[in-house]
C-alpha cells in the first residue's frame, strides 16, 4: 500500500494505491491517525488506484470516519472503481459515508 499526501486548499488528500486489506489496513490507520494528531480535520480519500477492499479495509474506513467525527472534521471518498463501489454498496457504507465522483465535488461539499 502506497499513500500519497497532498494538500488542496485546507483539505488533505490521501491517495491510496494498492489493495486495502488485512495486511495494509493498519498502514492506512496509522497514517490517518498521524494526520489527525498533526491537526488535520478535512480529508479526502482518493481510492482511484485501490482495486480491492476487504473487511479489514472497511474497518479502517470506518475508524477514519469515527475519528474524523470525534474531532468535528469532515471526510469524503472519491475515485471508487466498480469493485470498491460494490463493496461500499453491499456493506451499507455508501449510505453513511460521503462519496463523490471527483475531489473538486468533495471540496465544494466541505465548503457548503
Amino acid at each position: 500500500m502506497e499513500i500519497q499526501l497532498s494538500k488542496i486548499e485546507q483539505v488533505l488528500k490521501l491517495s491510496l494505491n494498492g489493495r486495502l486489506d488485512g495486511v495494509t489496513a493498519s498502514i492506512v490507520e496509522k497514517e490517518f491517525q498521524a494526520q489527525i494528531d498533526l491537526g488535520e480535520r478535512l480529508f479526502v480519500f482518493d481510492l482511484t488506484h485501490v482495486s480491492y477492499i476487504s473487511s479489514a479495509g472497511l474497518r479502517a474506513v470506518l475508524i477514519a470516519a469515527k475519528k474524523t467525527k470525534s474531532v468535528q472534521g469532515k471526510l469524503a471518498f472519491v475515485g471508487l472503481d466498480d469493485n470498491v463501489k460494490e463493496v461500499f454498496d453491499m456493506s451499507g457504507f455508501s449510505t453513511i459515508l460521503s462519496i463523490y465522483s471527483t475531489e473538486q465535488e468533495a471540496i465544494q461539499a466541505f465548503q457548503a
